[in-house]
């Protein structure tokens, strides 16, 4: 599904958070006004609810329901918006593993809740899951392992 969506320059912020919120949801910016997610009811009511926020901020927004015309397009945009994601799995990965290093356990307890936070809100929107995936969650269970091992 697609949000096509025009906004004034003036004021920035709600470009801005706009951005923000289509970055958090995991949406493909295919152009410059033009965004896409898979189509399921989550999505489409999220797209809905932008749409209502975009005009309120006194742009024009569109949803459109579509379908790429070739397979190779769908697998490229679906490409991209794993290897998005993946990119966001491995710095979890990598903050799981220099937080098992760490010298601070209590900072390692605080790591180990913010990057399950992390997990979720990535999980969230990886709708085209990468092998990272399995891996990051594989991070954060051994480090929770570490962390809430009994003492003695």
């Amino acid at each position: 599904m697609l949000l096509a969506y025009r906004l004034p320059r003036d004021p920035s912020t709600p470009r801005s958070a706009l951005w923000r919120k289509l970055r958090r949801l995991g949406a493909a910016q295919v152009l410059d006004g033009l965004a896409a997610l898979p189509l399921d009811a989550r999505t489409r009511e999220q797209f809905e609810w932008l749409a209502e926020e975009i005009a309120e901020a006194g742009g024009e927004a569109t949803i459109w329901v579509g379908e790429l015309a070739s397979a190779a397009h769908e697998r490229e945009l679906a490409a991209r918006m794993a290897e998005a994601v993946a990119a966001e799995y491995r710095a979890l990965i990598a903050d799981a593993a220099a937080a098992a290093r760490a010298e601070v356990p209590g900072r390692r307890r605080r790591t180990l809740g913010r990057l399950r936070r992390e997990l979720r809100r990535i999980r969230a929107r990886d709708y085209f899951p990468p092998a990272e995936r399995e891996r990051a969650q594989q991070a954060v269970a051994e480090l929770a392992a570490f962390v809430e091992e009994p003492v003695g």
